[in-house]
């Protein structure tokens, strides 16, 4: 029988097999919660540097206190000029933000970026934001008709991923950081990093297995202390990861979880300056002091703690209590300099890419792990979590490469159909 030349028919065959293989590759999925108020939580986006830039363009990028950056990262604010400290490039920075209720599904929607020259919706999701937002999700929030043309300074809003939870993980206090899975990651790996487990990282995802893939956007919950200031106080909410600092009440408080603690300590900022009043009344102790006094009773312990602020006021309250023994020196968090570059050892090594131990995977056991539900795929997974483990979903949030970058492998699966094809 003569050869015949590939038709029409079989090209169209390579193309479309091109284009679902990208799919395949290039789909990562991020944590989605769902919500039905209009209530907000403090959460935390994990961030590499995509260039070097000052502590202050970093929280330009995100449009948040440049000081909230440096103390969520337990560095020290009182070196001098801080804010222009220039951070290098590939740095892996915690960022505190605010998650939202919006449409119906938690986010943060308060990062706005001008538009430069050269500037695309792909490198500016993944380059400028780090694999934090699509392409896709940038072009539906700003309603972009044709997304390869972006004038010059242009307002984008930039959807950010980040979940509450309640602010708990197994009922325990908890902020989630939300985190960009790196090619050299696995989940055990990341559970040993973020001092969590495979289960709760599956559970809080909604994971069915553990298989991660790059660009994969996972909800981490972190260890930590929560306040209970009253709902009128402007930081009503406020937690604090342990092993970090919060700043509040306009620069004037500092507040710290220590590592494996639950208890918030707060006391007056380095950074104070023109603040109320942080003496307990009634009393001569300032915010933060603790008298002990042991007795044959137990120990006597008073404190001036804080309460929140508001209207501008730092509210304190004064409590005393007897306890069987007398607490021991209070223990912060280690401060460390404005790191200047990016070391394998370092606490802000690159995001921070766990390698696995080596040891065997353990995987939970069948009644704890998430099923896939068999409903009529709609182009996202669905998946149920376990009883007592937070309702979310795991979801598409990119798009397909440039067509363009594609064309090599199309070229390549034509001619290969061309040399195996009867046609």
């Amino acid at each position: 029988m003569p050869n015949r030349k590939p038709t029409f028919f079989s090209f169209c065959k390579a193309i479309c097999f091109m284009v679902f293989s990208n799919v395949a590759l290039v789909t990562s999925k991020s944590t989605i919660e769902p919500c039905s108020n209009s209530d907000s939580c403090n959460a935390l986006l994990g961030y590499t540097l995509y260039t070097d830039l000052k502590v202050a363009e970093v929280a330009s990028l995100f449009q948040v206190d440049p000081i909230s950056i440096l103390t969520a990262n337990a560095i020290d604010i009182s070196y001098p000029d801080v804010e222009n400290h220039i951070l290098p490039s590939q740095l892996f920075l915690k960022i505190p933000i605010i998650c939202s209720c919006v449409d119906g599904i938690r986010k943060s929607v308060s990062t706005h970026y001008k538009t430069r020259p050269q500037d695309t919706l792909s490198s500016i999701s993944d380059s400028v934001y780090a694999g934090l937002v699509s392409p896709d999700q940038i072009r539906e929030a700003n309603s972009i008709a044709d997304p390869s043309v972006l004038d010059v300074g242009e307002n984008l809003v930039v959807p950010l991923p980040c979940t509450c939870f309640n602010g708990t993980d197994n009922e325990l206090p908890a902020i989630y950081l939300s985190y960009v899975v790196k090619p050299v990651d696995t989940l055990a790996g990341i559970a040993a990093s973020y001092s969590t487990t495979i289960t709760d990282l599956m559970n809080v995802n909604a994971m069915g297995s553990t298989s991660i893939k790059a660009g994969d956007i996972l909800a981490v919950p972190l260890s930590a202390c929560a306040s209970n200031f009253p709902n009128y106080a402007s930081d009503h909410g406020l937690i604090v990861p342990n092993g970090s600092y919060a700043i509040t009440a306009s620069h004037c408080v500092q507040c710290s979880c220590g590592q494996g603690s639950s208890n918030l300590y707060c006391m007056p900022a380095s950074l104070a300056v023109s603040c109320s009043s942080m003496q307990c009344k009634s009393s001569n102790l300032m915010l933060g002091n603790v008298t002990v006094q042991q007795s044959s009773a137990g120990c006597k312990v008073t404190s001036c703690a804080y309460g929140g602020y508001a209207n501008g006021t730092i509210i304190t309250w004064l409590s005393s209590s007897l306890r069987p023994r007398c607490p021991g020196p209070q223990q912060f968090p280690p401060l460390v300099a404005p790191p200047t570059d990016v070391t394998k050892d370092s606490v802000f090594a690159p995001a921070p890419a766990p390698q696995s131990d080596g040891a065997t995977t353990k995987v939970p056991k069948t009644s704890t792990v998430p099923k896939i539900s068999t409903a009529p795929s709609t182009g996202s997974i669905s998946v149920l979590p376990p009883a007592a483990a937070p309702i979310g979903s795991f979801s598409d949030a990119s798009i397909l490469m440039n067509s363009v970058a594609a064309l090599p492998t199309a070229l390549m699966i034509y001619f290969l159909i061309k040399l195996i094809s009867p046609f």
